[in-house]
Formats: structure tokens, sequence, C-alpha cells
């Protein structure tokens, strides 16, 4: 393995409380100095990171990689390189795959591909229902053993309450956390925008704020109840994120994310029937992007994901509501998060601690920070690197993003997984 010197960088490790210019060591995939070089070092490498961020390797808490199923849309190989070439290490894949991952086979398929991809980490999460029909209590230890994350019904709610709280006991039983998408079906009703007067104004069908927070409810319940560990994914409204507050003062133990789009877009920006907006969950309020910036803010929100959903142009090539919902993330997920800070809602520390540690911490994993003897992955980017989002700079095999002609500021230039440099701007 390498030894590599990053030099003279502006490390901020949030997990150790580490926000200063410092030089970072790095042997056998790992981290072995920040500071001063350890006795007899000798780097096979050194990478300049003068006027450069240092940080723990980016971890994407929800990335559709399409593979396997719609390889016409995107594959493990191409979304892995984009997710590498964004500063992301990792990334979880939800289990709505084709097949859907509940089974070691499937699971055993896709980490195999990840290894021939040979770029970012990709761990997945297992079907918490058999097929996700939301019947049949799948083979959770299996997977388990199999190598997964945790579990998941993707986004698709389980209706029979009997059956939710079994397979929470079973998760539970297992060690296993439960990622939930809250959407009540039922209310939902084939929705594609949020409920409201632009909803009306369009004549698209709404989705009611209710449908996420009756599903929060419920599921608050169930989790008190069974005790099984919980992570709420990507919440859209600010009334859900009162509640996942609520809940934790009353002493429920669970953690939640929000897609970094939820922070920055409304239902307003498809008023001109923009399909790269159509998204699930949907984009709410101006209330509800504001309240979800201040739940971000307040630590209510532990992390924030990109909801990775990369599509091929004809997907979203029809009427609205026949559309697939969906955005392209990766490339925007690291400036999109660092603007938070440029906007003042936080410190640069803590928007990085949402998108390292805190993920890392949700999913059990070990990254996430740079510690002595820590593995070294890690994300260099540059802070002042204003580039333009076009279809032409989009590394994801997938350009379909509402933030198109957005001027960013921020770009990955070299990123590092388990000590080894697998992209660098320099040598692109």
């Amino acid at each position: 393995m390498s030894r590599i010197h990053i030099k003279g960088g502006h490390l901020i490790d949030p997990a150790n409380d580490i926000d200063s210019v410092t030089d970072l060591w790095i042997a056998e995939g790992k981290v072995q100095a920040i500071g001063k070089a350890p006795d007899g070092f000798n780097a096979d490498q050194t990478i300049n990171a003068e006027q450069q961020i240092v940080c723990p390797g980016l971890i994407d808490l929800s990335a559709r990689i399409r593979e396997p199923g719609q390889v016409h849309k995107a594959s493990i190989a191409s979304e892995t390189t984009a997710a590498a070439k964004s500063g992301i290490t990792t990334l979880v894949c939800p289990p709505d795959t084709q097949p859907v991952i509940d089974s070691p086979a499937i699971v055993e398929l896709i980490h195999l591909k990840a290894r021939e991809a040979n770029m970012s980490r990709l761990h997945m999460l297992g079907a918490l229902t058999s097929n996700l029909d939301g019947e049949l209590i799948s083979e959770m230890l299996s997977l388990k053993k199999a190598g997964v994350v945790g579990m998941s019904n993707a986004n698709k709610p389980v209706p029979n309450s009997l059956v939710l709280r079994r397979a929470f006991e079973y998760a539970a039983t297992h060690d296993l956390t439960v990622f939930i998408r809250p959407d009540d079906n039922g209310l939902s009703n084939k929705g594609c925008v949020h409920e409201g007067a632009l909803a009306s104004r369009l004549g698209l069908p709404g989705i009611p704020e209710a449908a996420e927070t009756v599903a929060v409810a419920r599921h608050l319940e169930l989790i008190e109840q069974t005790g099984v560990r919980a992570h709420f994914s990507q919440l859209s409204t600010a009334r859900a994120a009162n509640m996942i507050a609520r809940a934790r003062h009353d002493g429920v133990k669970v953690t939640a994310d929000v897609a970094v789009h939820h922070l920055y877009l409304t239902d307003i920006d498809i008023r001109d029937y923009n399909s790269a907006c159509h998204l699930i969950p949907p984009l709410r309020s101006e209330r509800d992007r504001d309240g979800l910036r201040d739940a971000v803010k307040q630590g209510v929100i532990d992390a924030i994901c990109s909801d990775h959903q990369p599509h091929e142009p004809d997907a979203k090539q029809a009427p609205f509501p026949d559309t697939e919902p969906g955005l392209s993330g990766l490339d925007t997920l690291l400036p999109l998060v660092k603007r938070l800070a440029d906007e003042k809602l936080m410190s640069l520390s803590q928007a990085i601690n949402n998108i390292t540690y805190m993920p890392a911490t949700i999913l059990g994993l070990e990254q996430g920070h740079l510690s002595i003897g820590a593995i070294a992955d890690i994300c260099l980017f540059d802070p002042n690197m204003s580039w333009l989002v076009s279809s032409d700079n989009l590394n994801s095999a997938g350009h379909n993003t509402p933030f198109i002609g957005w001027e960013m500021q921020g770009r990955a230039t070299s990123t590092l997984v388990n000590g080894q440099l697998i992209f660098s701007s320099n040598h692109d």
C-alpha cells in the first residue's frame, strides 16, 4: 500500500474537533499521524493540499445505482466512479433494485460488481419484507451475514401494522437498524407533487403533508413498542422533523436524514411543469424547506444525503405525472452542503459532519473520522472552485437534475479509499 503525505491542507475532522491547517500522513490504508511525520516515514507520494479542505470521505445514505436491473440508466461502475469524483467514498444502496435485495445471492452479486469497479465503497440495505411486498418478513439474519448494513422497505410502505411490528421485533433481535421512508400510501394516493395551491393551479394530483406525518406517528409508536433501532430517511416536512424532535425528547432513540435538495427547492420550482423537479417525496412549501433547514441546524436531522436516482433522458420526457421521479444528486451533494455554511446556516465543520461522521454513526461504520489508526477514506476539495452545473460536467450517468444552470462553489480534487488514491483531478 502507498505511503501518502497530504501536505498543507485545511483539515476538518468534526468527530475529533479538528479545524486547522496541518499535514496528514497515511500508510497501510490508515491514518498514521496528523501534523508531524511519524519516525522514519518516507512518503511514496505527496499530495499538495494547500488552499484545499481535507476531510473524511463523504458518506451518502441513499443512492440508487440502478444495477442490477436498470443498467440503461446507470451502473455500479458508473455511479461509484461518479461518487469518487465527487468526494463520496461510501454509498448506501436501497433494496429496490431489480431483483430486490432480499437474498444473500443478490448481496454478493452487488458486492462483486463493486469490487470489480474498485472505486467508492458500496453498502446495501436489505429488504425488510420479501420482494418489498409488505407481507412476509425477509430472512434478515442471512442478509446481515451477507453484509447488509440495515433493513428497509424502500419507498413501499408496509400496510399491515402487525407485519411491521413483527419485522421491527425481528430486526431488533438481530441488532439491525431499520431505515424508514415515511409514507402513508392511502393518503399519497398516487400523487406527484405537494398538495397545495400550486398543485391545484397546475391540475396535478397532490401528496398532503399528512401522508408523511401520519406515517411518522405510526412508526414512532411501533419503534417505542419494539425497541428497534430506527432511522427516518428523506424527511420532507417541517412537522415531521418536529415530531422526531418531540419523540427524542420523550426518550425514543431515532435518527433522521434529509435529501439536500429539500433544503433548497420548493414546490414553486415545479411551476413550469419542470419534470426534473418530479421527486418522491415531493418538494414541499417554503415553510417546510425553512423548517428542515432549522432542524439540520439544531441537530434534529442528523445527516444529509443526495437521494441519488439517475435516469436516462426519456424518463423525464413526458407529461409531468407520467415522468419517473428522482434526481441525479452525487455531483451536487458536496457543493450544496458547503453552501449551507456559506449562507451562515451552520459552520463548515457542522456541515461536513452531516455528510461524514453522522452517517457513519447511523450505519455503525468505522469511517467518517480521521483519528490515528482510522481507515483512510479521505476527500480533498477546493472550496473556492466555481463551476456551472451542466450536462457536460456531470460525472453520473444520470443528468436529470433541477440544478442545471446553478453556479456551484466547491468540488472534489482528490479522493482516497482505504489509503489508496482512486481519483485525482490532476490525473483525470
